[in-house]
């Protein structure tokens, strides 16, 4: 038993998986709607293309960058060519785009009084927005300015144009959509003149500021040179500069100077050494280094050569003291020269500093003398060279092919319209089909109601046409071909047979709300079995509503409570009605608790005692989900029959009556789909599994 539930407790859950033929079953099934979606969808787009699209006309005019441009003269331009890279390219299509040209567009053709792009020009319509506003008073009442409706016509503009550029190369594509097809070429060949006379506008106005600034700076550096060629010409004249060549020489003498004086100071200083050395030799008397002294190769006019020992002494010493005053006045004579030599190496050099200084001065003004002349120089022939350019400028682009007039709209494009109507009604339809099918909480067919109850389906009742629940059983009667008395005759079949070993004797009928139409099926199924020639007794278990007055006319009547409260005998109250061909045993008003009634053994013995009576016994019941007098009959019945109404009780409702069974260990011999509607099957696109509905309504 517990498996049971668990199997049937996962069928009522949902699933995880997508069964991709299940979902492409039930878009078949609701192929009507697909097809009402799609239908709807192309009427929509035929409205749109035909009656309310406005058409628009495109065209376009080729610009090409001229990005080798032909030189007249050989002349360096104020302003360079454009050099044809990917950012030169893409700042160009901003250019063509920029307000500035947009606006010299607008001027140009007027667009300002155009409806087409001033929207204030249009006509006014009473549903919109700005409308809506006026008419409570909201919104900006000031008129707006000139410059605000040129903007607004910009924008205008600019919506309808496109600028491209054609992929690998230096050509543009200028594209205008308006509603006229003049106006579109117009405005696409009106843009490229006014982008390259742009051009030229620019280039014109460069060359003039470039000759006006020119100007004044040449003026300017022409004074600057006059006044440095008269600052040279008064330095030279006022200065005893000599020549470069002559600080030369002067320099080349004071390097001679110096050399002798150099010659002279060592002169002097041999002489002093000489001195020294004789002074110390007479000072010793030492007549050998005396007379080796005198014969100095130097000194030869001192004395003779002959030795120290074969010269009287009192004459060397006489002719020693006459080469030691010689030596001394030669100290004399070369310290006078190098005095002499010192003072002309001082005054030459306060010659050449003087001279060197004022040397650079004037080279400094003759450079800067020779920098204004070239800078001046420089400037003067870049002015001629501008002013010569002024007539010969190109512009950087030119147009390589006028827009021509088309001869067509280019939109709406009405067969892509249909086209795509139809894709998006059929998408559409396929939605709501899916979208209903996800939403929908009831149930449609035995096969979704098995599988989420794990139980077996006994029997489809379809919705018997009757107006009145009286002319239930007179429909039966009459119509014994009918697709109702077909599915009651194999609702009797499956029921009888779910247990062949122990057919079912007492049966009830349940649901989970009312409405359902188990009080239908249990009198047509005792009508059913009675008609087999078995005696059938109907027993209306719910005597809270006593519905079976609206089916019979048995008011006034002693019915269940009577014979269980032992106040009438069976017999004395049983009622046979002819037309069910079976005994009928009503529900009677009572103060007692139904539940009290039916849960006693008086009620269980009562049943018992039918069993000996009839061949079968139909016990009519209330609601699982309204009371407990369905779980408390249904211990006492041999089979349960749960009804669930046609597209109308919820997985809920029907989850909850089984849990209801389950708690007290019931479980219903089968499920009953009821009240089954053939038009309504049909309509959700199940009409080709359950077409034999409809085929018995005409029986």
């Amino acid at each position: 038993m517990k498996k049971e539930q668990a199997i049937a407790s996962k069928s009522m859950g949902e699933s995880d998986e997508i069964d991709l033929f299940e979902l492409l079953r039930t878009i078949w099934r609701g192929k009507l709607w697909v097809g009402l979606a799609a239908l709807i969808a192309l009427v929509i787009g035929v409205w749109y293309a035909f009656i309310v699209a406005t058409p628009v006309y495109t065209s376009s005019a080729i610009v090409a960058l001229e990005s080798r441009q032909e030189q007249v003269v050989d002349l360096q331009s104020v302003m360079t060519g454009l050099s044809g890279d990917q950012p030169s390219i893409n700042t160009e299509v901003e250019v063509i785009r920029s307000r500035g040209l947009i606006g010299k567009v607008v001027d140009e053709l007027d667009l300002v009084n155009d409806p087409e792009f001033n929207s204030r020009l249009q006509e006014k319509s009473f549903i919109s927005l700005g409308a809506i506003l006026r008419l409570l008073g909201i919104g900006d009442k000031t008129p707006p300015s000139d410059q605000t409706i040129k903007d607004g016509t910009i924008d205008a503009v600019l919506s309808s144009i496109q600028v491209s550029n054609v992929r690998d190369s230096y050509v543009f594509r200028i594209t205008a959509v308006t509603e006229s097809p003049e106006k579109s070429a117009l405005l696409a060949n009106t843009l490229a003149e006014l982008y390259i006379s742009e051009q030229l506008e620019v280039k014109f106005e460069k060359n003039e500021q470039a000759t006006e600034w020119l100007t004044e700076r040449v003026t300017d550096l022409q004074v600057e040179l006059e006044n440095a060629e008269a600052e040279l010409k008064e330095y030279s004249s006022n200065t005893d500069l000599v020549s470069p060549e002559t600080l030369i020489a002067l320099n080349r003498q004071l390097k001679d100077l110096r050399d002798r004086f150099t010659e002279a100071q060592n002169r002097v200083a041999a002489r002093e050494e000489r001195i020294a050395s004789m002074r110390a030799a007479q000072e010793a008397g030492d007549l050998d280094t005396m007379t080796g002294l005198m014969s100095d190769p130097n000194l030869d006019r001192l004395g003779s050569s002959q030795p120290a020992q074969d010269v009287d002494r009192e004459a060397l010493e006489i002719a020693f003291d006459r080469a030691l005053s010689q030596v001394v006045q030669e100290r004399a004579r070369a310290e006078s020269q190098a005095d002499a030599l010192r003072e002309s190496i001082a005054r030459i050099e306060r010659q050449i500093d003087s001279q060197s200084s004022e040397l650079v001065r004037l080279q400094q003004l003759q450079r800067e003398a020779e920098a204004s002349r070239l800078i001046y120089e420089y400037f003067l022939s870049r002015l001629k060279e501008t002013s010569v350019q002024q007539g010969i400028q190109q512009a950087d682009s030119r147009i390589l092919s006028r827009a021509v007039v088309p001869q067509k709209p280019s939109a709406p494009r009405k067969s892509m319209i249909l086209a795509l109507s139809l894709v998006l009604g059929t998408m559409a339809g396929v939605g709501i089909v899916l979208g209903r099918e996800l939403t929908q909480t009831t149930f449609r067919t035995p096969e979704e109601l098995e599988a989420r109850t794990g139980l077996a389906i006994l029997g489809q009742i379809p919705s018997i046409p009757a107006r009145q629940r009286s002319n239930v059983l007179k429909y039966l009667t009459e119509k014994p071909n009918s697709a109702a008395a077909e599915a009651i005759r194999n609702l009797r079949t499956s029921i009888l047979l779910s247990d062949m070993d122990n057919p079912p004797q007492i049966i009830m009928s349940t649901s989970s709300i009312p409405g359902e139409g188990k009080t239908t099926q249990s009198i047509a199924l005792s009508q059913n079995l009675a008609s087999m020639g078995n005696k059938v007794l109907l027993i209306e278990g719910d005597i809270r509503r006593r519905v079976f007055t609206e089916y019979f006319d048995i008011k006034g009547k002693k019915g269940l409570l009577a014979v269980l409260s032992g106040a009438e005998r069976l017999e004395d109250v049983v009622v046979h009605e002819p037309t069910l061909q079976a005994d009928l045993l009503i529900g009677e008003k009572s103060s007692v608790n139904a539940a009290d009634v039916f849960s006693s053994e008086r009620f269980r013995g009562f049943l018992n005692e039918l069993r000996k009576q009839y061949d079968y016994i139909i016990i009519d019941t209330p609601p699982v989900l309204a009371v407990p007098d369905a779980r408390v009959i249904g211990q006492s019945v041999d089979a349960i029959l749960y009804t669930v109404k046609w597209d109308s009780t919820t997985h809920r409702m029907v989850r909850e009556g089984l849990k209801s069974f389950e708690s007290v260990n019931l479980r219903p011999a089968g499920l009953v789909l009821g009240q089954i509607s053939g038009q309504g099957m049909k309509r959700y696109g199940y009409g080709d599994s359950y077409g034999s509905y409809a085929s018995y309504y005409d029986n």
